[in-house]
């Protein structure tokens, strides 16, 4: 009985110490929640006049432009998955990874070769542990992503949309990452981003609000050839601040739930600690009276 007491009792401050560490966790990513989510509001609007401008360039002109002509005929695509860096938040990166096999099969089946690039060390050490090639990667700015690591990000991934298939470039990108919806609901998505697609700022239904009359100076060619690439970064990291908010939100609540949990388990290991001590004392009465009875007789 002395045994189990002891037993319970270590287990009681080891799990008051995990919850002093998840309730740390918990406050961190609570203060830094409201930072993220103030970036990705900032963000927003430069994305969204970036995007009319762009849809108003392709709409009023009938200019082809690179990253906007579909490659018949290539096989390799360039798959950037965005996770975190650090555990601790839940189910976030597994399900990104678990979109972004979704995505790998997919291209698999039409025959088309998946190149992977990671941000995010624990999407990189998935990868590596199962022996998956990384064409290239980045890591240590998930929950706080920079403007210098999405043009870095957008710079590697135009360079390979612009190289020859032959050469070792891409056909395609698609980026995996989470959109953040609230705190509660974080959904992972899949964009189609090369050739490029106008994937935000579209109207909703039934508003039909007319785009704004541009006139291109000095013409439509050139203003594509700086937009789109301006474009490209705009939305690269619109989806590193929505994944850091996302990161966020889901180990804020991830760590509010092991504090939970860790409260339940000190409850019980403390009952349980409390009746073997109570069974200890009985079972020492009972020797006492046990012994004295022999004595007596």
């Amino acid at each position: 009985m002395a045994g189990q007491q002891r037993v319970y009792r270590q287990r009681v401050r080891s799990t008051q110490s995990l919850k002093k560490m998840f309730r740390a966790q918990e406050l961190i990513a609570a203060s830094r929640i409201g930072r993220a989510r103030d970036r990705m509001a900032a963000a927003a609007p430069y994305s969204r006049a970036i995007t009319r401008a762009v849809s108003a360039v392709a709409t009023h002109s009938d200019v082809t432009h690179p990253l906007l002509a579909e490659r018949p005929g290539t096989t390799r695509v360039a798959v950037l998955v965005v996770a975190a860096d650090r555990g601790m938040a839940g189910a976030y990166t597994a399900s990104v990874i678990r979109e972004t096999e979704r995505l790998v099969t997919r291209l698999r089946e039409e025959g088309k070769e998946a190149v992977l690039y990671v941000a995010g060390r624990r999407a990189e050490s998935y990868f590596r542990f199962r022996k998956r090639e990384l064409a290239a990667s980045w890591t240590g700015e998930s929950d706080s992503p920079s403007s210098e690591l999405a043009e870095e990000i957008a710079s590697t991934l135009l360079e390979a949309f612009d190289t020859p298939e032959a050469d070792g470039g891409v056909g395609e990108l698609h980026i995996v990452s989470t959109q953040f919806v609230n705190m509660v609901t974080q959904r992972p998505q899949i964009v189609r981003m090369l050739p490029l697609e106008v994937v935000e700022g579209v109207a909703p239904a039934g508003d039909h609000e007319a785009l704004p009359l541009y006139e291109f100076e000095p013409d439509p060619e050139q203003v594509l050839d700086a937009l789109l690439p301006r474009y490209v970064r705009t939305r690269i990291f619109a989806c590193l601040l929505q994944a850091a908010a996302s990161e966020l939100a889901a180990r804020q609540r991830a760590m509010h739930t092991a504090t939970e949990n860790a409260e339940d388990l000190i409850r019980t290991y403390t009952r349980l600690a409390n009746q073997a001590r109570q069974a200890e004392i009985t079972q020492e009465i009972s020797e006492i009276v046990s012994g004295a009875d022999a004595l007596a007789s």
